[in-house]
């Protein structure tokens, strides 16, 4: 009788949780695909800080050379603003507008693969569509009700 009562109280648990847990999922949908959009949004601006972090990291180092060396500022002004050498010996590289847009594109595509991993999950989707949802509800539904109706203890009626 007494291993009975632990097997009621055991499946009274797994149908009572897994039916609030459809429930609850069901109920909380919308506020969970919120979630994950919100968590998306904040690891791309943690990126973008990290970004400009670096950026003014490098212009301060920069800063930094040229206070310390001023020539420097005449040796990399030709290559930098496109302004003719003063040394007509030297050779500087020359950029087109299109080879730095590609370079661009390619620095821009390899920073955006590394927030892709960070998507709403299939399930949440799966389970966000109307009738998806309305199974899962109706289901937990019946798993709580299956669990209060057989599994809760029987009351001790006495006659007499």
């Amino acid at each position: 009788m007494q291993s009975q009562k632990i097997v009621h109280f055991l499946l009274f648990v797994a149908f009572f949780s897994v039916g609030a847990g459809a429930l609850g999922g069901a109920a909380l949908c919308d506020d969970l695909i919120l979630y994950w959009r919100n968590e998306q949004l904040v690891r791309d601006a943690h990126l973008s800080l990290d970004r400009l972090r670096s950026l003014n990291d490098e212009y301060d180092a920069l800063l930094k050379e040229l206070q310390d060396d001023p020539n420097l500022l005449r040796r990399i002004a030709p290559a930098t603003l496109g302004t003719l050498p003063e040394d007509q010996n030297a050779v500087y590289p020359r950029a087109r507008a299109r080879e730095l847009a590609v370079a661009r594109r390619a620095l821009m595509d390899e920073s955006g693969q590394r927030t892709d991993g960070a998507a709403i999950p299939k399930w949440l989707q799966r389970c966000s569509e109307p009738r998806h949802r309305m199974a899962l509800f109706l289901a937990g539904a019946g798993l709580v009700l299956i669990s209060l109706v057989f599994f809760t203890p029987k009351a001790d009626v006495s006659e007499g």
